[in-house]
């Protein structure tokens, strides 16, 4: 992967061991794009209080996300605690993975960015298609692929990596559920040398598969309650034991949790839940430039 220079690091925050950007919905879009018009291969990820619970009890995904690729704050508890620890560095904002997506999609028309839809089933890639190019006239799709139900192996690699390749995009949007779809971004940006973004449920959204939470729980911190009663057998576990031990991992990390200046980038990214198993890795960070423009950011836009 293409490697970034000292001077390109910006600060993050550490919330329970796992470094956060420092940013907002709109630097966030322009990151993306840019990351996309010069076909970085990097691996995008958004983090919510969830992906940290997991990360405290999985070191392979505690390291994943203490190494390359970058982590954008996703739910209203993260960006809470990130607010409390970068006063003077930017101000916190959510970066919500589907709003992104439009965001991107729609913003990205300008520049004629190429798409490349990963995950999901067939039927819903072809109706989010169709979605798509009605809401954002003039999008360029390159390709899109449903693969079968399975891990991220070799297989999956191989015939994902082929797929993408022939359609040659600018960029790779993921759909396969955390922690799944990190792995498999952090995979493909490798094999593909394309910038790869885990999105989640955004597929389903935009297809209108599952219903989306309105905007005004979006944008209060309350989409969590939406969510939980459209799915609440599947969902409950992970918020009530989820969020308890996103707590206890934000508490006995409570020493990382700080801002990291660009001159301690390198270093505080090897910091992860566990040092005792986890391996050493370097996050990739925002441009200076991000930061020194950034602008109070919206309301959070909720928990995910």
């Amino acid at each position: 992967m293409k490697e970034a220079s000292k001077q390109d690091y910006a600060p993050v925050v550490h919330v329970g061991g796992i470094p956060f950007q420092v940013t907002s919905l709109e630097l966030a879009t322009q990151t993306v794009l840019r990351l996309s018009s010069q076909k970085r291969p990097i691996s995008v990820r958004f983090a919510n209080a969830y992906c940290v619970a997991v990360a405290n009890k999985d070191p392979k995904y505690c390291t994943l996300l203490a190494s390359e690729g970058i982590n954008f704050p996703d739910g209203a508890p993260i960006v809470w605690f990130m607010r409390r620890s970068s006063s003077g560095r930017g101000v916190a904002g959510r970066v919500r993975g589907p709003s992104l997506f439009g965001s991107v999609l729609d913003s990205g028309r300008g520049i004629g960015i190429r798409h490349f839809f990963l995950g999901t089933t067939d039927e819903t890639l072809k109706s989010m298609i169709e979605r798509v190019s009605t809401q954002y006239p003039g999008i360029n799709i390159a390709g899109s692929y449903a693969p079968r139900f399975g891990p991220v192996d070799k297989e999956f690699v191989k015939h994902a990596t082929s797929k993408i390749l022939a359609a040659e995009p600018q960029i790779v949007w993921v759909a396969l559920g955390t922690p799944k779809q990190d792995f498999a971004t952090a995979k493909l940006a490798e094999s593909t040398q394309i910038p790869c973004v885990g999105v989640g449920a955004a597929f389903d959204f935009m297809a209108g598969s599952v219903p989306e939470a309105p905007l005004w729980m979006q944008n209060n911190g309350v989409e969590w309650i939406f969510r939980l009663a459209s799915e609440p057998r599947r969902l409950w576990r992970r918020y009530v034991f989820g969020n308890l031990a996103f707590l206890y991992a934000v508490y006995r990390t409570r020493s990382f949790n700080r801002v990291v200046t660009r001159d301690q980038a390198e270093t505080e990214a090897t910091k992860v839940i566990d040092q005792k198993h986890a391996k050493p890795g370097r996050a990739y960070l925002l441009e200076q430039s991000d930061v020194n423009n950034q602008s109070e950011p919206a309301k959070s836009e909720g928990l995910d």
